[in-house]
């Protein structure tokens, strides 16, 4: 009995480091042949069949990535994920949403950007959700972006829209130092944006000094004024093997009145695929990697049956 006793015991010391392991290790890139038996194509294989904007963005499919995600939050680093996902879709220029409706009022093509993330602060989660209306081609000002925050101590939302007379704010939280707020600010291209206008055409973007909007997530995490604050824009090329292998190009924007510094790379050759990024200030750096990524019309797979599309992303929580 006591031989008996000694072998339960190790086996279920062995289960529990095993299960911990499982638990704590980060999720790995799906295997290519568990894409493949969805019908799934990376960007780089797309883009091989679709080597232009337009035959890429117009398939009805969006391009889903995920990152492993070390986001800094109240002076630590914590683990988590996030997802960009860019899809084209119709907009209406005056009421500022998608359309729907076949009613025959004008639109225009937008490349949307929904910026996804999730980690814990201890035993809470929070979730952000950041989405940037950019039009596909012409003007390199986002229409329209919008932040929301959901944790445990409550909710903060902001939203942008970009109107003859400036940026019309609209803003609630349930803080008290943020609160509700209304206003019209000057008129400043947006930082959340930029992801948007690299996948679009990243020699477009300006060097050199301007005003930038910085992300809607940054000013509610440092407590910032919602407004427009002096940037440098630069791009460099390089290795960073932290991000990924072979040589990237990296757009750098720094804030000197913030001590901010967004580092964005990808890659040269169109699509120009995002990388990963850092941001760097107050406490560790935030620092995303790509880990998953594919295209798919993912919209119509909300189904139970359809959960091998979110593990082929590589999706934890």
């Amino acid at each position: 009995m006591t031989r008996a006793l000694c072998l339960l015991s190790l086996l279920l010391l062995l289960l529990a480091a095993c299960g911990g392991e499982e638990r704590h290790a980060e999720a790995q890139p799906a295997a290519p042949a568990a894409a493949d038996a969805l019908g799934l194509e990376t960007p780089e294989a797309f883009a091989r069949a679709h080597g232009s904007f337009g035959d890429y963005w117009y398939q009805g499919k969006a391009e889903l990535t995920r990152f492993r995600l070390t986001q800094s939050r109240y002076g630590e680093a914590r683990e988590g994920e996030a997802v960009l996902v860019f899809v084209t879709e119709p907009f209406l220029p005056d009421a500022q949403v998608k359309h729907e409706l076949r009613d025959g009022r004008p639109d225009v093509s937008v490349l949307k950007l929904n910026q996804y993330r999730r980690f814990y602060t201890g035993v809470y989660p929070y979730t952000l959700m950041t989405s940037a209306f950019l039009p596909a081609t012409g003007e390199d000002l986002a229409l329209k972006a919008t932040h929301s925050m959901q944790e445990w101590c409550g909710m903060a939302f902001a939203q942008l829209n970009r109107r003859d007379d400036g940026l019309h704010l609209e803003q609630r939280s349930y803080f008290q130092q943020e609160g509700d707020r209304e206003d019209v600010l000057p008129d400043a291209p947006l930082e959340d944006a930029l992801f948007s206008r690299i996948r679009r055409d990243p020699g477009a973007i300006a060097e050199g000094e301007t005003a930038l909007v910085p992300g809607l997530h940054f000013l509610r995490f440092a407590h910032q004024p919602l407004r427009a604050y002096a940037a440098r824009i630069a791009r460099t090329r390089g290795e960073h093997a932290a991000i990924a292998e072979g040589p990237l190009e990296v757009l750098t924007v720094t804030y000197p009145e913030l001590g901010r510094t967004l580092r964005v790379y990808f890659r040269a050759a169109f699509p120009h695929v995002i990388e990963g990024w850092e941001e760097e200030g107050r406490g560790p750096t935030t620092r995303a990697v790509r880990t998953h990524a594919y295209l798919d019309a993912y919209w119509s797979r909300n189904g139970n049956e359809d959960a091998p599309y979110r593990e082929a992303l590589g999706l934890r929580f």
